[in-house]
């Protein structure tokens, strides 16, 4: 018998569509409790009209659904370089630790190039499900006015989910934990330090924090010429000081940074001894170890269109995103100041400040997928260390 797929939200709504990649489960299933890798998760809208295969890797993702706004996704297909999870992720499984599910219009499953694989064929193997034939516009609509919320992805033999069936499912959401509170970067990142790059004599050693780092923030650093170790993030400070390090850089990753004692604590007890430096949630991880809060956003940045203004120069660029928790602005110590705020509804973008030795950015200057107009952030990390210690 067929078997019918269906993404149901926790307010009850209920979208049909056409299953993809990795097995979905049945409604029944999810009752008898048989299956472990389901496709649950907050769901977000991504903007991004190219890069489904970095978007669906990046670690950012563990914990959410990815609904596609562009209608056409997998026409290119698949090539291993573009994915952004780290090799070095505890128990090196990509399974949970990238998103947990993807939503598109139209999924292509034509010939792609030679050498690249099939998208659906690539999903199976990462694990990951996707449903096609979803009215995207009208979701995205529901999202953006409703706010975020929890969903899965579940099969069915009959034509339309029973009232049986949507009560189970409606059940097993209930148990699902919001993203706002959770801490999902225990299983992500390496657990004991890694030597990427040794640079060349004299040049500057950065110590990557790995909250779930993407591979595009490890390739920019790469290209600039300086020596890079990848730590845990829950190595302590001690460890982290012998190490010889000049500077620290704490990368994305997901879930709420308000959580994050551990690595709340280490950031705080490196201002004003090294440089640090921070990306997405860890832009969020310095504001909170200065003091400051971040909040819950409606529905968060995802994608590779969102204009940033330099509040130091009045340039605005065009900027890669994905979160869901903001900085707020009106916590953070007089001393710190907003560097970049997003163009479209003033949220804070990024922080500076010369007395702390301090400079962050809540977009990905690495894109990947995205726009490069601001790679540049990653030269000025170096030229920023090399001013400070001159200072």
């Amino acid at each position: 018998m067929k078997v019918n797929s269906f993404l149901v939200l926790e307010d009850g709504s209920c979208f049909k569509g056409d299953g993809w990649g990795a097995e979905i489960p049945l409604v029944k299933e999810l009752r008898n409790g048989e299956i472990t890798n389901i496709p649950v998760g907050e769901v977000v809208f991504n903007t991004s009209m190219t890069g489904y295969q970095e978007i669906v890797t990046d670690p950012s993702y563990t914990g959410q659904i990815v609904l596609m706004t562009y209608p056409h996704i997998g026409n290119y297909g698949t090539d291993d370089h573009w994915s952004q999870s780290s090799p070095y992720d505890k128990g090196n499984s990509p399974k949970g630790k990238q998103a947990a599910a993807l939503i598109v219009r139209s999924f292509y499953n034509g010939p792609v190039v030679e050498g690249r694989l099939f998208f659906n064929d690539f999903l199976k193997r990462e694990g990951i499900s996707c449903i096609s034939d979803v009215d995207t516009r009208a979701l995205t609509l529901n999202l953006r006015d409703m706010g975020s919320r929890n969903g899965i992805i579940v099969g069915s033999e009959n034509n339309e989910l029973t009232v049986s069936e949507l009560d189970s499912v409606l059940d097993y959401l209930d148990a699902v934990p919001s993203m706002e509170g959770r801490n999902l970067i225990s299983d992500l990142g390496t657990d004991k330090p890694v030597e990427y790059s040794k640079g060349t004599a004299g040049s500057k050693h950065f110590a990557l924090i790995d909250c779930g780092i993407k591979k595009g923030i490890v390739q920019e650093m790469e290209s600039q010429n300086v020596k890079i170790t990848l730590f845990p993030s829950d190595i302590s400070t001690k460890n982290l000081l012998v190490s010889g390090i000049d500077a620290v850089l704490f990368s994305n990753g997901p879930g709420d940074p308000a959580v994050l004692s551990g690595q709340i604590n280490l950031c705080k007890s490196l201002i004003g001894r090294k440089p640090v430096f921070g990306i997405c949630l860890g832009h969020q991880i310095m504001a909170h170890a200065l003091g400051g809060k971040t909040a819950k956003m409606k529905f968060g940045h995802h994608g590779g269109n969102h204009p940033v203004r330099d509040e130091q120069t009045g340039r605005v660029f065009v900027t890669a995103q994905n979160h869901g928790f903001m900085v707020d602005e009106d916590s953070l110590p007089k001393e710190v100041s907003v560097r970049f705020k997003n163009a479209n509804d003033g949220s804070v973008e990024g922080l500076i400040s010369q007395k702390h030795e301090i400079f962050s950015t809540q977009f990905h200057p690495e894109a990947e997928p995205g726009p490069d107009d601001s790679t540049w952030i990653f030269r000025e990390f170096i030229d920023l260390v090399e001013k400070w210690e001159d200072k």
